[in-house]
């Protein structure tokens, strides 16, 4: 079964969520996950992934955060570009507890019979990997969390950015390269990024992270390298890491996906997810 939903966060932005499980008046561990930069809860294997995991006895709940370029009545892709330039780490992380929230409040969009609040877990791709690490930290209720090619930091790569005129004219660009669009992103996300750094920088809240985390990451990975992972671990020494030879930074996925099963590498990343949190049940 699958149910789609709208979740609707304090800073007012609505934003399309779904849950895949099957149905059997059994309380089930909820596993919520987490996209990336540039992407969406639909984006390529998603809703095979979600699939995978229902099979496996979990509630599997992904979702599109408010400002990632969707919007609630046209969420098979990004077309809203000016509510991506506005996206900022705060507002993914509020987007997050909004959803958080909502499962544990007198109507959520499963039937509570079907959900065990008490194992709640994250998992988060890319960018999403650093944003699953942030509220661990914050938010008592999640049991544990693994990160598939995660971000080690926010601001790695904006050394190479010509910051001055980033200011100066409030905006620069970036192409997607499967679309073609000229992405903006507004000066604010760096602004943000100062404003809350306590928040929002990866290396220091992963030290006082409580949760077990498992840190994925892929040898062939074309965007993010590995030292990303091996950082990470390094400042959470007690944090599981595996590499995987084959995989790359989408774990073998693109979009659109047409195949009918799961890449390999995307279904090894599952089922090493999979048996991590049955261990920290």
């Amino acid at each position: 079964m699958k149910v789609d939903f709208v979740v609707y966060p304090e800073h007012g932005r609505p934003f399309t969520a779904d849950a895949t499980y099957r149905p059997d008046n059994t309380p089930k561990p909820v596993v919520i996950f987490t996209h990336g930069f540039k992407g969406f809860k639909d984006w390529g294997h998603f809703n095979l992934l979600a699939t995978y995991f229902a099979k496996q006895g979990f509630v599997f709940i992904k979702f599109n955060f408010a400002y990632n370029g969707t919007t609630v009545d046209n969420y098979a892709d990004m077309h809203d570009m000016e509510a991506f330039g506005q996206n900022n780490f705060s507002l993914e992380l509020d987007d997050m507890q909004a959803l958080i929230d909502l499962l544990h409040s007198d109507n959520p969009p499963v039937e509570a019979t079907e959900l065990d609040l008490s194992r709640i877990y994250l998992i988060g791709h890319s960018r999403g990997g650093g944003a699953v690490i942030l509220k661990a930290a914050e938010e008592p209720r999640v049991k544990a969390v693994a990160t598939w090619a995660a971000v080690n930091r926010y601001d790695n790569r904006w050394d190479e950015l010509h910051m001055d005129k980033w200011k100066e004219e409030g905006v620069q660009y970036v192409q997607n390269a499967r679309t073609g669009l000229q992405m903006p992103l507004y000066y604010q996300i760096v602004e943000d990024f100062v404003e809350n750094k306590y928040r929002l920088d990866i290396p220091t809240v992963v030290k006082r992270m409580q949760q077990p985390l498992l840190l994925l990451h892929g040898e062939q990975d074309e965007t993010l390298p590995t030292q990303m992972a091996h950082d990470l671990q390094s400042w959470k020494p007690d944090a599981e890491l595996h590499l995987l030879p084959e995989a790359d930074h989408s774990f073998g996925g693109s979009h659109p996906y047409e195949k009918t099963e799961l890449p390999e590498a995307a279904r090894k990343a599952a089922d090493l997810s999979i048996d991590f949190f049955r261990r920290h049940a």
